[in-house]
């Protein structure tokens, strides 16, 4: 191992990071926003680090657990996307052997020897996905270990906000605990503020370092096309994609529209395929494959499709329909250019498509007195108790349970163990379950402001770079040259010649409480609020009315404070860089 250690194994120089990176991994430089990620974490702290697609995330983790004396745990939440991080730490690590999966697909002989070569330390990094730590010997196994790193990858699926929830990402905090509370190093792409907030709570990570690189793709065009209805929408759509340059990914909201779609891009004489999870599993792959071996030129999928997807040269994404958040949208068109290359990111709107994201918006709630049954069962167990038992008991989806679990232990009556399962708490079911669904309730009402940006974002008269990159708390200077606002010759600055706050700056209102200044645009202002969500208002009238106050920073903010690194580097150097 590289670099100078304190007593408890933690590095304490950058010679021994850059040493390990060049000696072991074969990277010639780490970018300032991997190495300050590794520098937390071998430092001991619990990290965030919020990275664009492409920008090398795994670098890290490879980095830190090399470093840090014990094995490392990497929780992915699919098989295939586990196969492709194991063949890239194999591609890179010049010890041989130091990599396994874990999964459903492997043999109770085989599962005892993965885990035994973790305590023998003669496995470094274990991949795997949530749902195995429903395995008790699995969580005795690596626990006996004394794992120095767990790694939670995709880490927004953990959160009720992002894009991509996973309702067993829920046990991840309560895996920490089991496993000895090591260092946790939490790896997203994409993760709106409020995201990252939840994030932190969910794995209960103790003052993590936040280490957030550029959200900006200077490389990707991007492109909104107004529409008064869908048949004018179709007619535009297939006479540009009849001209796009292929690879291209079309993004649409259901699996009807995926197979419309592909049939009339077929029809135009180009090879399309449908991918949605109404398809075989074995029929995705075939799909998905076909893609990436270029034998077909565009696929058309619903959100089942992209999550592990790296195929550097797609030269396009277009969205048909348009996505539930803001934080969709920018996940999914990060898979176009990836290989540095110019690409294209081409939003079709209509109007009327917002209705169905603010029906899926609303969608999935539970009821009070669902979650008040699901109390009362666990109490009643008095021990822990698994989520397919109180499914059984309630008749009620193991995913809607596992669910209202994670809101019940936020309000006190029950907690999620490392297993999944519902621990006991001495909260009142009745009164947990009240306060369970009014938070819901906020939840719901946040998630149609989201819908909301959308809107702002496809009707903006500015830069469309700004107000995307402003979502994710990211300035940025106008023109950008690179999206449809500005090559028009727009006016994309904002129409004050003094902003009354700054961006980023902490505010108060009287009705919806701590905000944060987002963006401005001509004579408005948009902020983020904890709990009310997006809120644009009339600058004219907040300053005549006084209806904000200033905030001291950090005082009750919704958003995380403590940024280690902020990096808009995406360059690196040399052979086989980070």
């Amino acid at each position: 191992m590289n670099g100078t250690r304190n007593g408890d194994g933690h590095v304490q120089d950058e010679a021994g990071i850059l040493g390990t990176a060049r000696e072991r991994f074969g990277y010639a430089a780490l970018r300032p926003g991997q190495e300050a990620a590794v520098r937390a974490v071998t430092s001991g702290r619990d990290t965030l680090a919020v990275m664009p697609t492409g920008a090398g995330k795994s670098a890290i983790y490879m980095v830190a657990g090399a470093i840090l004396q014990g094995p490392t745990v990497v929780v992915s939440p699919l098989i295939a996307l586990q196969k492709d991080q194991e063949e890239s730490i194999e591609d890179r690590d010049e010890e041989a052997h130091t990599v396994a999966r874990l999964n459903s697909t492997l043999s109770r002989a085989r599962r005892g020897d993965v885990l035994e070569s973790m305590v023998t330390g003669d496995l470094e990094f274990l991949l795997l996905a949530p749902e195995q730590f429903g395995h008790a010997d699995t969580i005795a196994g690596i626990a006996a270990a004394k794992p120095s790193l767990f790694v939670v990858d995709e880490a927004h699926c953990v959160s009720e906000w992002g894009h991509d929830f996973r309702p067993d990402y829920l046990r991840l905090g309560a895996v920490a605990d089991a496993l000895g509370r090591p260092p946790i190093l939490a790896l997203t792409a994409t993760a709106a503020p409020p995201v990252r907030e939840e994030i932190a709570q969910r794995l209960g990570m103790a003052d993590p370092a936040l280490v957030v690189q550029g959200f900006d793709r200077p490389e990707i065009l991007l492109i909104v096309e107004r529409f008064l209805d869908d048949e004018e929408k179709r007619q535009a759509f297939l006479g540009w994609v009849a001209k796009a340059e292929a690879p291209g990914i079309v993004y649409v909201a259901t699996r009807a529209h995926a197979e419309e779609i592909a049939t009339a891009i077929g029809e135009l004489g180009i090879a399309a395929r449908a991918y949605h999870a109404g398809l075989a599993a074995g029929e995705r792959d075939e799909v998905q494959n076909a893609l990436m071996e270029n034998q077909i030129d565009i696929i058309v999928a619903t959100t089942a499709f992209g999550m592990g997807i790296d195929k550097p040269d797609v030269r396009f994404v277009a969205h048909y329909d348009v996505s539930d958040s803001l934080d969709s949208y920018y996940q999914e068109i990060g898979r176009a250019g990836r290989d540095g290359e110019r690409a294209e990111a081409h939003l079709f709107f209509v109007e009327a498509d917002l209705g169905l994201r603010r029906f899926f918006a609303a969608a999935g709630k539970i009821e009070e007195d669902e979650l008040k049954l699901i109390a009362e069962v666990a109490q009643a167990a008095g021990e822990p108790v698994a989520v397919e038992a109180i499914s059984a008991e309630t008749d009620l989806s193991p995913g809607k349970v596992a669910v209202a679990l994670a809101r019940l232990g936020d309000a006190g009556a029950v907690a999620v163990g490392a297993a999944g399962e519902a621990v006991p708490d001495n909260g009142d079911p009745a009164r947990a379950a009240e306060a369970a669904a009014e938070a819901q309730e906020r939840r719901r009402r946040y998630a149609r402001t989201r819908v909301e940006m959308l809107r702002g974002y496809a009707n903006t008269s500015g830069c469309r770079r700004q107000f995307l990159l402003a979502y994710f708390g990211e300035a940025y200077d106008p023109p950008c040259s690179n999206c449809d606002t500005c090559l028009s010759g727009a006016d994309v600055k904002p129409g004050l010649d003094e902003t009354p706050f700054p961006l980023g700056a902490t505010v108060a209102h009287a009705v919806w409480g701590i905000g944060q200044v987002i963006r401005y645009e001509g004579e408005t202002i948009t902020l983020l609020f904890a709990d009310a969500g997006y809120r644009t208002l009339d600058l004219t009238l907040v300053l005549d009315e006084g209806l904000l106050l200033p905030v001291k920073p950090g005082f009750g903010a919704p958003l995380p404070a403590k940024t280690d690194a902020e990096d808009t580097d995406r360059d690196g150097g040399g052979k086989k860089d980070a």
